[in-house]
């Protein structure tokens, strides 16, 4: 499994432990440019959003912040394929 689709599985379970795998899959990414580092932590930003929600019970914002993290993967994945 590459780290992108791990990211997914990630959203998909977005537990408090998770954040700190999700900050070691991208780790290797980071600093190849400045808009990939920003990427970076806007998907980083949405995730940790996504995880206090779940963690809290805020299941009514659940759907909108996972399709917003999958957005922001989708566009980081976008970008590091076209970098490489």
């Amino acid at each position: 499994m590459d780290s992108f689709q791990r990211l997914e599985a990630l959203i998909d379970s977005a537990g408090v432990d998770d954040v700190e795998e999700a900050n070691a899959l991208l780790h290797r990414f980071k600093g190849r440019s400045q808009k990939i580092t920003a990427a970076i932590d806007e998907f980083m930003l949405d995730f940790m959003t996504l995880v206090f929600v779940v963690e809290t019970s805020g299941e009514e914002f659940e759907k909108p912040i996972r399709k917003q993290a999958r957005s922001r993967l989708s566009k980081l994945n976008h970008m590091v394929i076209v970098a490489a």
